[in-house]
């Protein structure tokens, strides 16, 4: 992790730009859809933007995830020495170190550093990582929060084995290759570290309620946001994790009520949900 704070740190490289366009059209991106959330860059932090739902979902995705990395640590923990309580494991995201990729504006960076995480947070949208990196500072979280433009795939040839969480949440179906962003999170992590995974089954009920529903009718998202054809079945997505070489921990779906505009965890996968897989010890 100490690499990664130098390559971000010096010169002050928390929105490194370094990945140009000849490189953007070689690499695991889809240009159209970094431009789409570009544009929405100001919004990040509006709780009544175009991301306002990320605002509401986040305390329902962070607490799961930091009971899977309990869990995750825990398990990793006793298979090498019954006997010994791991206080990491206890302690949750508490000086855990994370890459959040896929990071956007950085909600969830954020709110991982709070729990007491050094996060590093990526993504390919610069405007996107202006607008989290000036936040970030705003709050306060410039010790343990940094930002860099790079691709996922870039960053496990150099970076390989030196985080102990990785996220990766409402990306897979926004890029061409999911397989490619699964495989670099897998090398990223050590051995024993757990990955949580988001996006948005596909089948009828996932096209009535994550397009239909939440773009055109209750406008929860901006029209265009999600193309039908990226969407993963947990069992595509169960497939690419076991290719990658991780077991899979736990799976989760994310529910909205648009009278109560309640959201709640559930059993039932058939639209949103979040996957948590670990990487072996061995």
């Amino acid at each position: 992790m100490s690499s990664v704070h130098a390559s971000s740190s010096n010169a002050n490289e928390q929105t490194d730009s370094r990945v140009n366009d000849a490189e953007t059209n070689s690499i695991n991106v889809d240009a159209s859809e970094v431009d789409k959330f570009n544009k929405l860059a100001g919004e990040w932090w509006s709780s009544t933007g175009a991301f306002a739902t990320l605002h509401e979902i986040n305390p329902l995705r962070l607490n799961w995830i930091e009971e899977n990395i309990k869990r995750g640590y825990q398990s990793a923990q006793s298979s090498v020495d019954e006997q010994h309580t791991d206080k990491t494991a206890e302690q949750g995201l508490a000086g855990k170190k994370v890459l959040d990729v896929g990071c956007g504006g950085g909600i969830l960076s954020e709110s991982m550093a709070r729990r007491g995480a050094d996060v590093t947070g990526i993504d390919l949208g610069t405007e996107n990582l202006k607008a989290a990196a000036l936040h970030a500072e705003q709050s306060g979280l410039g010790h343990t929060l940094r930002y860099q433009h790079i691709p996922v795939e870039t960053l496990a040839k150099t970076h390989a084995g030196q985080f102990d969480v990785v996220t990766c949440m409402e990306m897979l179906e926004h890029v061409p290759d999911p397989q490619s962003i699964v495989q670099a999170c897998f090398e990223l992590l050590a051995p024993g570290g757990v990955c949580v995974l988001s996006t948005i089954n596909r089948n009828p009920k996932s096209y009535l309620f994550a397009i239909i529903g939440a773009e055109y009718v209750l406008r929860l998202l901006d029209r265009g946001t999600h193309d039908y054809a990226k969407f993963i079945t947990p069992a595509e997505l169960d497939k690419m994790a076991g290719y990658a070489g991780f077991r899979r921990q736990d799976i989760i779906g994310l529910h909205y009520n648009p009278l109560t505009k309640r959201y709640w965890l559930a059993q039932n996968v058939d639209v949103n949900y979040m996957m948590a897989v670990q990487k072996p010890l061995q």
